[in-house]
């Protein structure tokens, strides 16, 4: 069965645990939007997922083969929160090495087309986060995962990423965690919370009430 599907994550800090017995799955074809409250363990997840983190106990499957760390399929692309992309290359040497098989679609986004010879190191937080965002988006790879993709970028370019993720989901699974949790429930097709350790399905905002993700109103 193809899809990424991590079982059974169990993971603590100190004597403190974080993630008890976490199921999360992800398909081809669509947005998984992961909220939960500050350490809730929404970024330890995806770090284990990725394998930046060993987790205590997991179970990780993509496309029906069981990894250590999903960056061994070669078939998983990581967002982290910081600035990844070295400070020396080019707009133009970033999608050579991450978006090989997707770098038209790139090279048509005119704020792309514009800064192709463009060092990251002469581009604002914002420019590069931007960049970042867009060239996971495009990766090679069939399943992203998106650490707050959205912080630090104007609504102007929030809704960018937005529009980018519907259309490279044709073909691509996201997983994605942001603060603005408004915006994740406008581009997820599903929503899973991280809650007391553990992962709820969430139908609604009222289930996020429930569960005191939010207060008892919403604007």
């Amino acid at each position: 069965m193809q899809g990424l599907f991590i079982d059974s994550v169990n993971q603590s800090f100190a004597d403190r645990e974080v993630l008890s017995s976490v199921y999360l799955n992800c398909n081809v074809g669509e947005v998984v939007g992961l909220l939960g409250r500050n350490g809730s363990g929404k970024s330890t997840l995806l770090k284990i997922i990725f394998g930046s983190i060993k987790a205590k106990f997991k179970y990780l499957n993509i496309n029906n083969k069981v990894y250590s760390k999903g960056y061994l399929s070669k078939n998983l692309s990581y967002l982290p929160q910081d600035k990844f992309i070295p400070d020396q290359i080019n707009v133009l040497q970033a999608i050579n090495i991450f978006c090989k098989k997707h770098a038209t679609e790139l090279h048509r986004i005119e704020f792309v087309a514009k800064h192709l010879k463009s060092k990251f190191y002469d581009l604002s937080g914002s420019e590069c986060r931007f960049l970042e965002c867009l060239l996971m988006i495009y990766s090679d790879a069939d399943y992203v995962l998106l650490d707050e993709p959205f912080s630090q970028l104007s609504p102007l370019l929030v809704d960018e990423i937005k529009r980018h993720v519907n259309l490279a989901k044709v073909y691509k699974g996201f997983i994605i965690t942001d603060h603005y949790y408004k915006s994740i429930l406008a581009v997820s097709d599903r929503i899973v919370l991280l809650h007391n350790k553990c992962n709820y399905t969430i139908n609604n905002e009222d289930d996020l009430v429930t569960y005191g993700y939010l207060p008892g109103f919403t604007a």
